[in-house]
């Protein structure tokens, strides 16, 4: 337990800034499946939407540090392919 007052306040900082970060990967995750819904439901249109939306939530989160750099672009160009490919598959 953290006696000092100095360690009293790092501990609270470090515990509103535990749960920040959980919120904000839990709102990636959420819109990530968004995604993937959007995808397995086969409606190319919305797909590309829940995309830009997924897009722009992850690549804030990753300005913030909260995700790599390499996993952001892993998770974005993986989905576009499936949006790219669903367009192929219509065609």
């Amino acid at each position: 337990m953290a006696n000092s007052p100095q360690a009293r306040k790092r501990a609270r900082q470090a515990e509103k800034r535990r749960q920040h970060n959980a919120a904000m990967r839990s709102m990636v995750r959420t819109y990530l499946k968004k995604v993937n819904a959007a995808i397995a439901s086969g409606d190319q249109q919305s797909a590309q939407q829940a995309y830009s939306a997924a897009v722009s939530v992850l690549d804030k989160a990753t300005r913030k540090g909260k995700f790599h750099v390499n996993k952001a672009a892993r998770h974005k160009s993986r989905l576009n392919s499936k949006i790219k490919a669903m367009g192929q598959a219509a065609a």
